[in-house]
């Protein structure tokens, strides 16, 4: 017969999923110990990493985008210096305006040069001359003089907040390797900010470089709105698709907001923090065993116990938990709790339930960090 709990039928994916880890824990428990590529296929269909290797993709990413050679990058407060050949009359020195544009004279609008390559300036420049009647066969130059360019930021949950000057095209990637990659309590999301841009009201409606080479902000944010952008961290490193690592201007802020870590230490096949996607997802009992590979044969499933920090207090407070009947459907599954640790006794131990909570604690502070991708 199908358990039930109170409220209706329990779903079947429910049911599944408690069968299978029951059945790993009291039937199987022995043998799948003494297996460890059971351990490893698991984990590989649950897709674990840890931090250190989420690093070791951004870096080897990154690499790849640092061969490619990237050309300089204008942006607001840079000297530039233009010159039309055999026309003295257009070619100066001008000064990048703070909403990243420049005034030439004779043409009838503000040129965008913030965002462009030098390269890029140039040909758009001679274009400019050309529809405009000024000069038939424009041959123009365009080199930076001064550059003035603001730093790109990284704060959050990286190894190593920092600011980067950049004198080029950098894009999320590189400024994620050169923070040192993420930390252990880093999210899933990675939010691009970018500062308001005045208004330029001799310009004609166009969209920022960001848009242009992104397509990610919409066409709709005025000049002086922030935009933020955000960006799935697991897209970025597995999906090889080029919009998720957006270029970055000067001024712009990277952060990587921190998630929780839940726990589960003591009887179970494998032990270790698993992070959190966000600071809205929730784990559950079920699931943070379905991620340690369920119980081992010998643990007392009925007597474990979630330890629990209260805010404001330097003691965790213990609250027993009967995981057995969670695993049968005879208690509905527990929530847990960002820095939970689910503390499964053995039933070898000699020690006391107090006693066990401390070595729990111990446990945990050097266990491995997992990262669930999906």
């Amino acid at each position: 017969m199908g358990a039930k709990r109170a409220g209706g039928p329990v779903p079947l994916w429910l049911r599944l999923c408690c069968g299978s880890l029951w059945m790993f824990s009291t039937l199987s428990g022995p043998a799948f110990a003494q297996n460890p590529s059971q351990l490893h296929e698991i984990a590989e269909a649950q897709k674990l990493q840890t931090a250190r290797e989420a690093n070791d993709r951004i870096a080897q990413l990154a690499l790849v985008e640092s061969a490619q050679h990237r050309d300089y990058v204008i942006s607001s407060g840079d000297l530039l210096s233009i010159e039309v050949f055999d026309v003295p009359e257009l070619s100066r020195d001008v000064r990048v305006s703070e909403s990243g544009f420049v005034a030439i004279p004779l043409v009838p609008v503000k040129v965008q040069a913030g965002g462009l390559t030098p390269f890029q300036f140039q040909d758009k420049l001679a274009e400019l001359l050309q529809v405009n009647g000024l000069v038939t066969h424009p041959q123009v130059t365009v080199t930076v003089k001064e550059q003035h360019s603001e730093p790109i930021t990284v704060i959050g949950a990286v190894r190593n907040p920092l600011t980067i000057q950049a004198v080029h095209q950098m894009t999320l990637l590189q400024v994620l390797s050169q923070a040192g990659g993420i930390s252990d309590d880093a999210g899933s999301k990675v939010l691009v900010t970018r500062k308001p841009r005045p208004s330029e009201p001799d310009n004609a409606p166009g969209e920022t470089p960001l848009a242009e080479k992104s397509k990610t902000q919409p066409a709709d944010i005025p000049p002086g709105a922030e935009n933020t952008t955000v960006v799935d961290l697991n897209q970025l490193l597995d999906s090889g698709d080029p919009k998720y690592n957006l270029p970055l201007l000067g001024g712009d802020v990277v952060t990587v907001p921190r998630a929780g870590v839940v726990y589960a230490v003591g009887a179970v096949q494998h032990p270790g923090g698993f992070v959190m996607q966000s600071d809205r997802q929730r784990l559950t009992v079920l699931k943070v065993l379905s991620l340690a590979g369920g119980l081992t044969s010998t643990a007392k499933a009925g007597n474990a116990v979630i330890l629990r920090q209260p805010p404001g207090s330097e003691e965790r407070e213990q609250l027993p938990i009967d995981v057995k009947k969670i695993l049968t459907l005879k208690r509905e599954d527990v929530t847990l709790r960002q820095n939970d640790i689910l503390y499964v006794p053995d039933s070898t131990g000699k020690h006391a339930l107090r006693r066990s909570a401390e070595i729990a604690i111990a446990i945990a502070t050097g266990a491995a960090i997992i990262r669930v991708t999906q």
